[in-house]
């Protein structure tokens, strides 16, 4: 299957920049290096596989497309749509976070 694009809303973005500040104040450069590897890998498998996240959360939340896809040895999952010429990440949120009103009240926004 060909690459899609992915592209990031500022959420996602903003998400990112908060886990990395996050691992570097509490764990040092080493581990936000690593993390931001996993991202990385993770969003070059999602682009080249997109129908391979679970729709868990885009059922229970009845938003169709929604998918996720954890980063590898950390506790993180991206949430994406795939869109017919990209994928689209919606937001990167800690496993442990209440996902579902995150998820909702970005659909607000």
């Amino acid at each position: 299957m060909r690459q899609k694009l992915v592209v990031r809303r500022r959420r996602a973005d903003d998400d990112i920049e908060l886990a990395i500040s996050y691992y570097l104040d509490e764990a040092g450069t080493e581990i936000a290096s690593a993390f931001l590897n996993q991202l990385e890998e993770a969003i070059r498998y999602i682009s080249r596989q997109p129908a391979a996240g679970s729709q868990r959360y885009g059922y229970e939340l009845q938003i169709s497309d929604l998918r996720q896809w954890p980063i590898k040895r950390f506790p993180y999952l991206i949430f994406y749509v795939e869109k017919e010429r990209c994928i689209e990440i919606a937001r990167v949120l800690h496993s442990k976070r209440d996902i579902p009103s995150s998820i909702t009240l970005d659909q607000t926004e």
